[in-house]
């Protein structure tokens, strides 16, 4: 059985790693939300794709090597050199590369790297350098001569350009600056990987270093050979063997390159592609991310704004009501304080409140006094009393809330101009879905007060009902009703009774004062009681107003726009991610790659540009 090697298994790891990322990419882009650069990204990586895929079904093919360069730098020569025979027309005065020349095996079409066979003058011998690589002879960048199809050089170097693997880009003394050239490098460079080639060794100064000078602020050049074609090609005919730069340049293309250093190339370029494409989606979306931004910000402050509308209108309905807090609280401090004399005034007492507080059910005028009325009755009867408030109208409701329509207008105009100006729409009228929202969210709000003054009456029932105070005050109502109960006592049973001298027991006059003194020292009583819990009471009350003000999310109004915007700060993240993935991928790949020229990310050249700055 044959067993898979460690490098077979490297490339198939890495395959599936590159699968994996191109279904993310796709994922990516079906998610992308409904925001003009999140559209230009989805068409960008769906382009990206379709270019990918066609990589990907010739990841195995031989490698497509294309000569770029300007006129006369002896692209032509250079191509005959590494076949050894004068299959490319050349000439070193006048650009005679006009139309492609194609050289491969004969067993391979063309169609099979993606080239049209009617775009190129194909040739086809069975040589040893092609068993891995395809040589292109492409166009001279900086003509603009035309055939008789009216198609020029440029635009058939750049159809061609995107099925290249591998670029030899080759340079003179006169030629290596050319702006024409290095224009059209920039572009093709995308995808590619490069190999920099000085010609006319035999008649020219050596430029490397200058010309490697020119490209270090966005290439890395790798190495640059110097070689005399003309030369290589009088050797390949004596059948010697390459030698010196030209035999370096050959070992390059045909061992270095060759076989599974052909798919890693691929697998680089297609990581440059994807990392290019990223970068651009990058560009777009930071550009436009600063109004999302600020509409954030002013959704943001707007929220703030109308919560601490809404916390006003809640502090002056909770200090208008306090009644109400007082006889849940102390119908909360009964409930806990168990049964005991003072217990009985307690219960008494908030017998007479829960009257009270029964009528004015029929006084409810607003969801804010329906919270209070819910934290003193049960909840069936906040139910019902719910009911009745939903037949009203969304206005209506937020009027009550204290967001009245002046407020949500103002709110929504301001909202409205960021949102254009981040290129976010609603389908239907602002203003009409916000009164929906608020309709919606008095529901809720009113069970949410409810709950937090249930809580905050839970709380203060638990410190006003401490052993110290309980015991405080049933000795002191003891004094009182334990005095009068052991007179009342004595007189009916021993002055009336067995005394020698018998007493009339006491009248009625008796019982009316007695009554009187002790409702009055149940009332002090009370009175001391229940001061003690409205001293804390509106400390409370403005301590849950500010919480209530500083919370934005309690007002849950304008959702669409917040969705909009989680849904572009989701997308920005992923593409965080999807960046992150392929620099890990290009690292595993540049582990193996070949020491060959490649054009750097703009990552990789802004800190040469700081640099160069700071210098």
């Amino acid at each position: 059985m044959n067993r898979i090697s460690d490098a077979e298994l490297a490339h198939l790891e890495l395959l599936v790693e590159v699968d994996s990322l191109l279904s993310d990419l796709r994922d990516w882009v079906e998610q992308s939300p409904d925001w003009p650069p999140a559209r230009a990204c989805q068409a960008l990586v769906r382009r990206l794709i379709e270019r990918t895929d066609r990589l990907r079904l010739r990841l195995e093919a031989p490698l497509v090597v294309a000569t770029l360069g300007g006129t006369g730098t002896g692209k032509s020569t250079l191509i005959n050199a590494l076949v050894g025979e004068e299959l490319a027309l050349a000439g070193r005065e006048r650009p005679t590369t006009r139309q492609p020349t194609l050289i491969c095996r004969p067993d391979l079409d063309p169609r099979d790297l993606g080239i049209d066979p009617d775009a190129v003058h194909l040739v086809q011998r069975d040589l040893p350098v092609l068993r891995d690589l395809v040589l292109l002879d492409c166009p001279d960048p900086d003509t603009t001569e035309d055939d008789e199809a009216g198609g020029t050089n440029l635009a058939r170097l750049r159809r061609l350009l995107p099925s290249c693997d591998v670029l030899l880009v080759t340079g003179t003394q006169q030629k290596y600056r050319s702006a024409r050239v290095l224009d059209e490098l920039a572009s093709a460079a995308r995808g590619a990987r490069l190999v920099f080639v000085q010609t006319h060794a035999d008649m020219e100064v050596d430029v490397r270093d200058d010309w490697r000078e020119v490209l270090r602020q966005q290439y890395e050049a790798g190495e640059i050979f110097f070689v005399d074609s003309l030369r290589a090609l009088a050797d390949e005919r004596a059948n010697l063997r390459p030698r010196g730069q030209f035999g370096r340049l050959v070992d390059l293309l045909t061992r270095e390159l060759a076989g599974s250093a052909g798919a890693r190339i691929r697998r680089a370029n297609l990581l440059d592609l994807v990392e290019q494409t990223l970068q651009a989606c990058r560009r777009r979306l930071d550009e436009s991310f600063e109004p999302v931004g600020r509409l954030q910000a002013a959704l943001d402050e707007q929220r703030r704004r109308l919560a601490a509308v809404l916390a006003q209108a809640l502090r002056d309905e909770l200090i208008q009501s306090r009644r109400q807090w007082e006889h849940r609280l102390l119908d909360e401090v009964a409930n806990r304080w168990g049964f005991s004399p003072f217990s009985l005034v307690l219960r008494v007492y908030q017998g007479i409140g829960t009257l009270l507080a029964t009528s004015l059910l029929f006084r409810v005028r607003s969801p804010v006094q329906l919270a209070l009325w819910g934290a003193v009755e049960s909840s069936r009867r906040l139910r019902s009393a719910r009911q009745r408030k939903n037949a009203r109208s969304a206005p209506s409701r937020a009027l009550n809330l204290g967001l009245d329509e002046g407020s949500l207008r103002k709110s929504t105009i301001v909202l409205e101009g960021y949102a254009r100006e981040a290129g976010l729409s609603l389908d239907r009228p602002v203003l009409d879905r916000v009164e929906n929202e608020v309709a919606a969210m008095s529901e809720g709000f009113v069970a949410n007060v409810s709950r937090e003054l249930q809580a905050l009456i839970a709380r203060l029932a638990d410190g006003y009902t401490g052993r110290a105070t309980r015991w405080t005050f049933e000795m002191l109502w003891l004094l009182m009703l334990v005095p009068l109960l052991a007179r009342m006592g004595k007189n009916f049973f021993w002055d009336s009774w067995l005394a020698a001298d018998p007493r009339p027991v006491f009248g009625f006059d008796f019982l009316v004062a007695a009554t009187f003194w002790l409702f009055v020292w149940a009332m002090i009583l009370l009175w001391v009681f229940t001061s003690r819990m409205r001293g804390g009471l509106r400390a409370r009350i403005d301590g849950l107003a500010r919480t209530w003000s500083g919370d934005r999310s309690a007002v849950r109004l304008f959702t669409d726009w917040e969705q909009q915007i989680d849904r572009i700060v989701a997308f920005r993240q992923r593409l965080d991610q999807l960046e992150g993935t392929v620099t890990d991928l290009k690292t595993k790949v540049a582990r193996t790659e070949p020491r060959i020229g490649r054009r750097m990310s703009e990552e990789e050249t802004r800190p040469r540009d700081l640099a160069k700055d700071g210098s």
